[in-house]
């Protein structure tokens, strides 16, 4: 029963004209609880948290740091999944849902980049080291960059998907180097205290506004791909009757 309705769902949401149609229903609600989440997750992580003990006021940087670096990672891993759909299906959504994903995740990369080197220098004393952690997320955001290259510069779209997704799809191993860097080698970046399975380290008060941030950053990741599906798919299936009728009514 659960496989059937996910197969539904597959080839529902495989259709272009059937996810316009979702994405419009969806989208309008959507988009405002993404706004409130992010809101109260940084807000209350940024101004009511509790200092550190340690690294004082330094360490609310995490706030944008972490949620940053959690959607960069799962919105790669989305577009790997996404990548080998369209190589080895060759789903026209697939396509169109890999190249909505790159962008809002090269974002997220940079900005976990940027963040950790503002959080780096008063706590370790340098903006930069050439650690595991650090090297392969900035491969990770190398990764990101040659995935839209190539879906910008290759002028077929579908030979554009194709290269694409198997880049994407070798890059997922540097997911998960960097998800376990600081695990298997010894590393100036500290050890993950945040723990979705199992017992986190992390002071609570601290915890949850950051949960509440990470979910807030991933809701408006999945309002972004939306975004940018919805233009990707209307400009592919422009030639068709569907979306000649959708130009017609006004977009509705």
């Amino acid at each position: 029963m659960v496989w059937q309705t996910i197969k539904r769902w597959y080839h529902m949401l495989g259709s272009p004209r059937y996810f316009y149609r979702f994405s419009s229903a969806l989208l309008p609600w959507l988009t405002p609880i993404a706004l409130l989440v992010f809101t109260v997750g940084i807000v209350w992580g940024l101004a009511f948290a509790p200092s550190d003990y340690q690294q004082g006021n330094s360490y609310r940087i995490i706030f944008i740091h972490v949620p940053a670096s959690s959607g960069a990672l799962m919105g790669y891993v989305a577009m790997g999944v996404a990548g080998l759909v369209a190589v080895v299906w060759r789903m026209k959504m697939a396509e169109v849902m890999m190249k909505a994903i790159a962008p809002f995740g090269a974002v997220l990369a940079a900005i976990s980049l940027a963040t950790g080197a503002l959080w780096g220098k008063p706590t370790w004393g340098t903006y930069w080291q050439w650690d595991a952690r650090m090297t392969s997320m900035l491969i990770l955001l190398f990764m990101y960059v040659g995935v839209i290259a190539l879906q910008n510069v290759i002028r077929d779209p579908r030979q554009a998907a194709r290269a694409a997704g198997l880049l994407a799809m070798v890059g997922v191993i540097n997911v998960v180097i960097v998800k376990y860097s600081v695990e298997w080698v010894q590393t100036l970046h500290q050890g993950s205290t945040l723990k979705l399975l199992g017992e986190s380290t992390i002071n609570p008060a601290m915890k949850y506004p950051l949960l509440i941030s990470m979910l807030g950053t991933w809701l408006l990741y999945a309002v972004n791909v939306m975004v940018r599906a919805r233009t990707e798919v209307v400009w592919r299936e422009r030639r068709s009757k569907w979306v000649r009728k959708l130009m017609k009514d006004g977009g509705q």
